[in-house]
């Protein structure tokens, strides 16, 4: 039964879930997938296999899968730009990056005050231009996830680039290890996940001002089930986040009203298809999919 693949803690969870659209397994084979981003001009998804060191593309029309990108600087976290470029946290090269259109690839950060990046992990273009990513150091803790090395900055923080003068500040200097990045709906909060002790396995909400600068911070949610990785929001800004069991639902006023439940950890999320109604969820080995009767966000 469909049924089985969801868990309903809230009447409101009714409105958004199929009872007969199971979850379905696109293609399985990675060692931690991914990043998932979706490129609607192509119909077409590509996430990150990060042990593995490559991107890959799933294609709507024919359900193919192939490789997009290898080596792929151990890339993590992705997102698409108001112009439909792909934009990359690269664990092994320790930057955040953009995909011109006609492939060649501009850095966008890879230092802050003269010293290099941890490993960015996720990332947000906000409608202004502005580039929003964390930046843990899992890319730098071993050579499973990128290249083992020393932090030069000594911290894990959330950074902004500017758009006009590309200045990488730091917005946010108080998280474990920041992770999960997206930006509500009117842009005014950003939501940020912290994957560190057991302690910060939660996703907190600031204030974002005209300046940029972050306020508040308060914590949103707490992960019940292993911790909350990377996530979106639909657009009646209900965040699907990803967690040890699946994909878990929020309202926006912080209560969990429901679950997509996977049969492995899931990492990342994005919305997709035709009409955003599908949820892409990159989980360990595999790519799933499932269709929903609400619509993603439309990010920019």
């Amino acid at each position: 039964m469909a049924s089985s693949d969801y868990k309903t803690f809230d009447l409101r969870f009714g409105t958004c879930i199929n009872g007969s659209a199971h979850v379905e397994k696109l293609y399985q084979g990675c060692r931690w997938a991914e990043g998932p981003a979706w490129f609607p001009a192509g119909r077409y998804l590509v996430w990150s296999d990060i042990p593995n060191d490559r991107m890959l593309r799933w294609d709507e029309p024919t359900g193919n899968v192939g490789t997009f990108r290898h080596p792929a600087g151990y890339s993590n976290g992705n997102t698409v730009d108001g112009q439909g470029r792909l934009v990359s946290c690269e664990h092994g090269n320790r930057r955040v990056s953009r995909t011109e259109h006609d492939g060649t690839i501009t850095v966008i950060a890879d230092r802050y005050d003269g010293k290099r990046l941890n490993s960015p992990n996720d990332v947000a273009v906000r409608s202004d231009g502005s580039v929003w990513f964390t930046d843990p150091a899992y890319g730098i803790d071993s050579d499973y996830e990128g290249h083992r090395a020393e932090s030069e900055i000594g911290g894990n923080h959330v950074y902004r680039v500017e758009p006009a003068s590309g200045e990488v500040r730091i917005v946010a200097d108080d998280f474990d290890r920041p992770n999960g990045i997206a930006f509500s709906i009117d842009e005014k909060q950003l939501y940020v996940t912290d994957t560190g002790s057991a302690k910060t396995r939660h996703m907190r909400v600031f204030d974002v001002g005209d300046d940029g600068t972050l306020s508040g911070g308060d914590v949103f949610a707490t992960c019940t089930v292993g911790g909350f990785d990377g996530f979106r929001l639909d657009s009646d800004g209900r965040i699907w986040t990803s967690a040890g069991d699946g994909v878990h639902c929020y309202d926006p006023d912080g209560t969990l009203i429901g679950k997509v439940l996977l049969p492995e950890g899931c990492a990342n999320v994005a919305f997709g298809g035709a009409k955003l109604n599908r949820l892409f969820m990159t989980a360990t080995t595999s790519l799933y999919a499932v269709y929903l009767k609400i619509n993603g966000a439309r990010t920019i």
